[in-house]
């Protein structure tokens, strides 16, 4: 891989996975090993969805997803050590970590299992909501994403070896962190020049309102989050659903090259709000025509996602991982996160987080 972007050679991607099959050494590497990988087709082909590393699929059985040389997160690789020990199946199987020698030392591959006919969920959320609207079956998927997010919960906040005490309790400044993302989406909005800036601007003290909401809570269960949980990260595959991806989000970082720790409060907001940007896309993509339905379709999303969720968090005994109170603020501070990801990734994106704003606020 190019050292200063993440440009992948030709057969960089099938030379490492046969070096794993066969145990040898990487060049000016060093390995981690999960679940041995056997050896097999060598065949690549890059997954082009949009996102911030670069993903090749091997052989149509793995997967290596090299990660950005600028500080790119290494979390993931004891995030998923500690869901296999936890007994969290819902994930592709991780093979290995790959890092740089030093002096850098940092994270530049993970390699998982490839999950056939495996689809994100801006692909089959968005086109089974395209599907309800043209008339066909009810999208009647959120509540399956709500047990999947209450599960990995459960599981991320299970001790293991990798993670000896997942949960711990935090009195961190959640507003105080909201309204400083609230400034700077505004601002980068601002200096794309947009006629949405004097929208933020109109109604800052009605978003600040809302992320100061989230004073009330003094303290919080903290777990080791995913980090990045919206709906491109849940595969459809042939065994169901799966949650992959577990980079963190390229905007919310831990203080200080601490670890990250989050009330689960966090992944839920973003969940929901993903919803919510599926139903935007359906409305660009049908013109309009059909917004009063993706409205409906939107709202009784996010409630239903967040029933069964609770629902299973009780059934695990984990009900206190989750405090109701931190959830609109943290909805409210995503959508600004997402302003600012898209200012500074994708700037065709701005539309989404813009549009459920002002459905909320208009």
């Amino acid at each position: 891989m190019d050292s200063t972007d993440t440009r992948v050679s030709p057969g960089a991607s099938a030379t490492l996975v046969e070096t794993l099959a066969t145990g040898g050494a990487v060049p000016g590497m060093r390995v981690r090993r999960f679940v041995p990988l056997a050896r097999g087709p060598l065949g690549e082909r890059p997954i082009t969805a949009d996102q911030t590393n670069t993903s090749v699929v091997v052989g149509e059985r793995v997967v290596v997803k090299w990660m950005r040389p600028d500080g790119s997160p290494d979390r993931a690789p004891d995030l998923l050590a500690h869901l296999a020990a936890a007994g969290f199946t819902r994930t592709p199987t991780p093979y290995a970590a790959i890092y740089r020698d030093e002096p850098d030392g940092g994270l530049a591959a993970v390699v998982t299992g490839f999950l056939p006919d495996a689809a994100d969920g801006w692909d089959w959320c968005v086109d089974a909501l395209l599907d309800q609207l043209a008339g066909g079956p009810p999208a009647d998927l959120a509540g399956d994403l709500g047990v999947l997010a209450a599960e990995l919960h459960c599981a991320l906040a299970t001790p293991s070896d990798t993670i000896p005490a997942p949960v711990a309790v935090s009195h961190r400044d959640w507003a105080t962190d909201g309204l400083a993302v609230l400034d700077q989406a505004r601002q980068l909005v601002a200096a794309a020049d947009h006629e949405d800036a004097q929208w933020l601007t109109d109604r800052l003290p009605r978003l600040a309102a809302d992320i100061w909401r989230s004073d009330e809570v003094d303290r919080a269960y903290v777990i080791p989050p995913h980090g990045d949980l919206h709906v491109g990260q849940v595969l459809r595959w042939r065994g169901g659903l799966a949650v992959t991806d577990f980079d963190g989000n390229p905007t919310l970082a831990a203080p200080d090259g601490a670890t990250l720790t989050e009330p689960t409060a966090r992944d839920v907001a973003q969940l929901r709000t993903s919803l919510l940007h599926v139903g935007q896309i359906a409305n660009r993509r049908t013109e309009g025509r059909h917004r009063s339905a993706v409205t409906d379709w939107c709202q009784r999303g996010v409630d239903e996602l967040l029933a069964a969720y609770l629902r299973t968090l009780r059934e695990h005994g984990m009900a206190h991982l989750f405090d109701e109170r931190l959830l609109r603020p943290f909805e409210v501070e995503q959508e600004c996160r997402e302003l600012c990801y898209a200012a500074r990734f994708l700037p065709r994106w701005r539309y989404a987080p813009m549009g459920v704003l002002r459905g909320w606020y208009d």
